[in-house]
């Protein structure tokens, strides 16, 4: 099979990253910083997924962007849409290195008040919680930040939540005013084995000159990953929900077998100690109900 030649994606880079990546082909040092923000601005407060909509940067430069660069969607392999505006999309990413393309599910629910985003961090899982079906799939790779946030882009795409891009002065949407105004990270994988991705993704999103999404509406799901639960806290600083499914260690280590590696007690107490725990900083604990189990 022919090697696949990817251009690189800036959707998924940090301001830092971006203003290298523009240094790279030549854009010069005392444009940088402008640059990137008039390019920040279309990827997250536009929403546009063509160099060619960015009519504020010369056509020259835009060329050049897309001679090097790609800001494409991934595609849309099935769109599932519920009497309840409930949305479930199969999403294909290409392939990264010398691997095949990837597939991934991203769900979104609507809420009186609300709309939730349910995106995923892995392809496959290296977890086998007995009642999950993507635990019955290997762990294909993790996703990069790029793919975790491309699922928040196509979502407010399909879901017309982005501003109108014939209006040159498109203002900043608060989450009060959104489809989506919330992300939980409980699709497939098991977002703490992810760890620097994810935290890219967060900070990318939570930028309040781009996508805007609090971290106070974002939460993530974990199993159980002990070691990474005072990270998340300290370093991400969202909320936090733990896959429980069982009050006591016998059960869970069926149900949730990386509870045999990380136990109940030492759960509990890595969420007593998580950074930033008040009223304002919840954890939600998730208990599927299995009947005649727990």
């Amino acid at each position: 099979r022919a090697a696949v030649s990817a251009k690189e994606s800036l959707v998924g880079l940090t301001r830092e990253e971006m203003a290298d990546a523009l240094a790279g082909i030549g854009v010069p040092e005392r444009q940088l910083r402008m640059r990137g923000q008039q390019l920040w601005h279309w990827l997250y407060v536009r929403g546009v997924s063509s160099f060619d909509d960015m009519f504020n940067i010369s056509k020259d430069l835009r060329a050049t962007l897309a001679k090097h660069f790609t800001i494409a969607r991934p595609e849309i392999v099935e769109e599932q849409i519920s009497n309840d505006g409930t949305r479930k999309w199969l999403f294909r990413f290409p392939p990264r290195g010398a691997g095949r393309p990837v597939e991934i599910e991203t769900v979104y629910i609507p809420e009186e008040g609300r709309g939730t985003l349910c995106i995923s961090s892995q392809v496959g899982c290296t977890l086998t919680c007995s009642f999950c079906h993507t635990g019955t799939q290997k762990l294909v790779r993790n996703l990069t930040a790029e793919e975790i946030l491309a699922q928040l882009l196509t979502a407010r795409d399909r879901l017309g939540d982005f501003p109108d891009r014939d209006t040159p002065d498109g203002a900043i949407v608060p989450a009060e005013g959104r489809k989506v105004s919330n992300i939980v990270m409980m699709g497939m994988g098991e977002p703490l084995y992810n760890f620097e991705a994810v935290k890219k993704e967060v900070v990318i999103a939570s930028d309040g000159d781009g996508l805007w999404l609090s971290k106070r509406r974002r939460t993530l799901s974990t199993s159980g990953v002990v070691p990474e639960i005072f990270r998340t806290g300290d370093e991400i600083g969202v909320m936090l929900a733990i896959s429980l499914h069982a009050p006591d260690d016998d059960l869970r280590d069926l149900l949730v077998p990386i509870n045999k590696k990380y136990p109940l007690e030492q759960l509990i107490d890595a969420c007593r100690n998580y950074p930033g725990l008040s009223n304002a900083r919840r954890i939600t604990f998730e208990y599927v109900m299995l009947k005649d189990v727990n």
